[in-house]
């Protein structure tokens, strides 16, 4: 056989090779990281629905201990969560022991403590759910659904980077303002019989309050991580300036992805791979607000990027911020997990088990039918941007083998 017939024949064969790892991937059933994909999705699917007013089925811990030995390096809760309907349950119903202002942000929200000394995030309803938030993508209050919602999606993509949270129903006259300290309590006041307050925040106006129905303020509750995983904060590198007319580097430079790559912590582990999972992430929901992001501190670079503050999504069910996905489509790269795992989601089957997922929340329902269309809408654009990373640099290239599973310590 000739040189150029042999290099043809072995064009033909790597190109072909290429094909089949595409098609095992994409298909979601052929490869052993594709079979074990496949079965933590439907194990993911087995549990997805969370019976309303379940309760731990033993006394000798209590729902805040449960969660908090939950917490690892590269995960805020387990794979298998039997609890969780409980901790959530827990979550919408714990006596508040303390209530104070959320100092920390630019958006109203309170600090409680619950029975048991459990700190949580209360956030408030400020939009009815099909109101448009329209402007810039991170314009607007803050959706304390979006929270909800965004927890949710978290569990479904199996990231599992997202503390709890679950929709409340609060009683301002006789949960909160009973247990409030004097600067929450300064910061109450009514509109016409709706009692209301508007915290302390950089944008918290006393002309701009939340309001409840009477006394009953509908909002959501986040779990407040241990103690004992302090946190540390980072300036995204695909962080907005939010100045206008003046661009981020990335906004202009095509290569800014390799600048990056030689930079700490991207230059080595986890991190980079974590922040296009959340480029994913927060284009699905559509979040363009996440300037800073934090992880577990002193880490190393090993620990994951935490899913927080999900509150300035789902705000405009009709806009595809598509510069969200620059990390994606810029370094183009992708874990192969996450890929499989979006995959087994297309045609419909993500907003099918997102409806699902939230069933049972008490602010159900979470999105409305827009919101869910534009879940599934926004999913076929990640995938079609994916595969055109694969169509210019191939699958090998795109598609990066690290879970990063790393035990308990």
């Amino acid at each position: 056989m000739k040189l150029k017939q042999r290099v043809v024949l072995l064009c033909a064969v790597l190109f072909l090779l290429g094909l089949a790892k595409v098609f095992l991937l994409d298909g979601g059933e052929g490869s052993a990281a594709s079979r074990r994909d496949l079965r933590a999705f439907r194990k993911m699917e087995a549990n997805l629905a969370l019976a309303k007013g379940a309760r731990l089925t033993h006394t000798l811990q209590s729902p805040w201990e449960v969660a908090a030995q939950w917490v690892g390096p590269r995960e805020v809760y387990p794979d298998e969560t039997p609890e969780l309907a409980a901790v959530l349950n827990a979550l919408a119903t714990a006596r508040v022991e303390r209530a104070d202002v959320g100092y920390k942000g630019t958006q109203l929200k309170a600090l409680l403590v619950l029975d048991g000394g459990q700190k949580v995030v209360f956030k408030p309803k400020r939009y009815t759910r099909d109101y448009v938030v329209e402007g810039e993508p991170y314009a607007g209050y803050d959706r304390h659904n979006a929270e909800i919602a965004a927890f949710h999606l978290d569990r479904i993509l199996g990231f599992r980077r997202a503390p709890l949270v679950v929709g409340r129903f609060m009683n301002l006259r006789t949960e909160i303002k009973p247990v409030a300290t004097d600067q929450l309590l300064s910061t109450f006041l009514m509109h016409g019989n709706n009692t209301c307050f508007y915290g302390k925040c950089y944008y918290c106006r006393e002309t701009e309050p939340a309001c409840a129905e009477g006394d009953v303020m509908e909002g959501s509750v986040t779990l407040w991580l241990p103690d004992v995983w302090p946190l540390q904060k980072h300036r995204h590198p695909w962080g907005r300036t939010y100045r206008e007319g003046k661009l981020a580097r990335w906004e202009y430079d095509e290569s800014y992805c390799e600048a990056v790559k030689k930079m700490p912590p991207y230059d080595a582990g986890p991190r980079l791979l974590d922040v296009i999972d959340t480029a994913i992430f927060d284009y699905l929901i559509g979040n363009a607000d996440r300037h800073h992001y934090e992880s577990f501190q002193d880490d190393g670079g090993a620990s994951m990027l935490i899913l927080l503050d999900n509150a300035k999504s789902f705000g405009n069910p009709a806009l595809d911020e598509r510069s969200i996905l620059a990390p994606l489509y810029q370094c183009c790269m992708v874990r192969v997990s996450t890929w499989n795992r979006l995959n087994l989601l297309k045609g419909g089957v993500l907003s099918s088990v997102m409806r699902q997922a939230t069933a049972h929340d008490p602010a159900f329902p979470v999105l409305t039918g827009p919101h869910l269309a534009a879940l599934d809408r926004r999913l076929n654009g990640v995938l079609a941007t994916v595969r055109q990373c694969m169509e210019t640099q191939g699958a090998d290239n795109t598609l990066i083998e690290d879970r990063m599973n790393l035990p308990h310590p």
